[in-house]
């Protein structure tokens, strides 16, 4: 395998392809969803739009209710059982996935997110099928996993690095690590911004979770350690402030930690679940400002959404984020309570500053980031590598 460029390569056909996709929990999103899961939600339909034939493969566990509908936005859904324990249902449901693919020749092309689910390549790539992974990041540095977890995550780069047709990359700096150690070339194609605007009145959903408009703070995504969630309690316990905290979002699980957010002992703080789409994008238009507190992030779609409807963001000063925001973000050191509040306490305090800056990211994101020209950049990449 020759990894390549976009600017490299065979030239992209129009012929519609056979594609599937798996790594993420479910399309369309549900609770216990994350960043992989807003990824496919964007990308997947607009392939398929496209005229492609797109199959996702959504995670399902034992007495759960979804919906039984075997398209999404012309995306086929196929929904295979898995069990419920961090590390291993990902492992499980991607053996079964693959299996899947193979027995019924659902694809030629398989795309992939997650370097974890690279051992399976090897094995479609022997059925003859051409694997496309999306990495985000450093994924054996996350604190959530295990020890072993994280040992064998790390192992697993060297397939990722050497078993794809081609790997992806959301931003330079995880590319880069990647090219230092194993000495070839990847793709890097970023995130896209663009959502669908949210309705213009919200009145309903601010009131039924008890804020009001410009009077809150957002948090979207998983109450992990790596978000920095703790950070962002922290801070936001010693700011004499009436506006209030909105952390939207949970555990896949049950967890300690995202029971230590949930009880913070502060009425001032709201943790209403888990919201998707256009209410969440509602919420991001409507706050006082969004709180990105990561120890650790990829390319944060959460941010780049944000940004991109008008909200001003405040992130931890982590590489990640910066590569997002650029000089257009409001920084605090990562991991520092006394700096994010020193953030917070600003936000509220300058409010022309604030909406200067939610003009300047909102400005950045839009030029800079769009899912037309993500998925034109897939959609060539497929082509370069699709059977002959």
């Amino acid at each position: 395998m020759r990894a390549r460029g976009m600017n490299g390569g065979a030239a992209a056909t129009s012929r519609p392809l056979r594609i599937a996709s798996f790594g993420f929990r479910s399309l369309p999103p549900r609770d216990g969803s994350a960043g992989a899961d807003k990824f496919v939600l964007e990308l997947l339909p607009r392939i398929a739009a496209r005229g492609h034939c797109v199959t996702g493969y959504n995670r399902r566990y034992r007495g759960e209710r979804y919906s039984p509908s075997t398209d999404f936005r012309g995306v086929r859904l196929r929904n295979l059982r898995t069990f419920r324990r961090a590390g291993l249902e990902a492992w499980c449901h991607a053996a079964r996935v693959t299996f899947d693919i193979i027995r019924h020749d659902r694809a030629d092309i398989v795309h992939i997110q997650n370097g974890g689910n690279s051992p399976f390549a090897l094995i479609l790539r022997m059925f003859g099928k051409r694997t496309i992974l999306t990495e985000d990041g450093k994924e054996w540095e996350r604190p959530k996993w295990s020890r072993l977890a994280r040992r064998y995550l790390r192992a697993a780069t060297w397939l990722t690095a050497h078993v794809h047709n081609a790997v992806v990359f959301d931003n330079v700096y995880a590319r880069e690590a990647f090219t230092e150690r194993f000495g070839r070339r990847y793709d890097l194609i970023p995130y896209g911004a663009d959502v669908a605007a949210p309705r213009d009145d919200a009145t309903d959903l601010l009131e039924r979770l008890g804020v009001e408009r410009g009077r809150y703070l957002l948090f979207v995504g998983r109450f992990i350690p790596d978000k920095g969630l703790h950070h962002l309690l922290a801070a936001f316990a010693t700011l004499d402030t009436g506006v209030k905290l909105l952390l939207i979002g949970g555990a896949a699980g049950r967890s300690d930690y995202a029971a230590r957010v949930c009880d913070s002992g502060d009425p001032r703080v709201l943790t209403p679940g888990y919201l998707y789409g256009e209410q969440v994008h509602a919420l991001m238009r409507d706050c006082l400002a969004y709180v990105q507190p990561s120890d650790l992030e990829g390319l944060s779609p959460v941010i780049l959404e944000s940004a991109f409807v008008g909200a001003p963001v405040i992130c931890s000063d982590i590489a990640m984020n910066r590569y997002a925001l650029e000089e257009h973000g409001i920084y605090f050191a990562a991991g520092d309570a006394d700096d994010l509040r020193r953030q917070l306490r600003r936000a509220l305090d300058e409010p022309e500053w604030l909406r200067a800056r939610a003009w300047a990211q909102q400005q950045h994101v839009t030029r800079t980031y769009s899912w037309e020209r993500v998925t034109d950049q897939y959609c060539a990449l497929f082509a370069a590598h699709a059977p002959t």
